[in-house]
């Protein structure tokens, strides 16, 4: 019975890791209980092939404590050089009855975010991602974001 289970085990990992052969790159920073508005989350990537073409995603994970129904990034990409792009997303976070949207089995969801596709890199880049969200009405920013606990950053090769 102990190596039945063994094995099934076993054979569980393999297929887990074998599903996400197009990950490059797959990393998180936790902001902890909330993510303040003047806190950047900065990735360093690796060098990539140049030769070959990524798409990008933002990674969050989230609870039931989120009180929007959306959510608003700043993502800059800053190049080898010292350019630098910016972008301003914006991300529906929940359903229309206000349950999250991602997934997970308890009150703790993780969202995978598209940001960016047939994206080419040549050297070392950094990305840099804030939250950038308001209340209705208002123009200063939410202070401190609850509810994001950790936010990644995700590089996939492209078929």
């Amino acid at each position: 019975m102990r190596i039945k289970n063994s094995g099934i085990l076993i054979l569980a990992t393999i297929l887990l890791f074998s599903c996400d052969k197009k990950r490059v790159f797959d990393e998180y920073k936790s902001v902890g209980s909330a993510w303040h508005k003047d806190s950047i989350v900065t990735f360093d990537l690796p060098v990539l092939d140049s030769t070959k073409k990524y798409n990008l995603f933002v990674n969050l994970r989230d609870n039931n404590n989120y009180p929007f129904n959306n959510l608003f990034l700043i993502v800059a990409i800053e190049t080898p050089s010292g350019f630098t792009k910016v972008d301003t997303l914006e991300y529906a976070m929940a359903n229309p009855d206000g349950t999250l949207m991602g997934n997970g089995f308890t009150d703790i969801k993780e969202s995978k975010l598209f940001y960016k596709d047939n994206v080419t890199f040549k050297g070392k880049y950094k990305v840099h991602i804030k939250q950038a969200v308001r209340e209705s009405g208002k123009i200063p920013g939410v202070e401190a974001l609850e509810g994001i606990t950790d936010v990644g950053f995700r590089i996939e090769q492209k078929d």
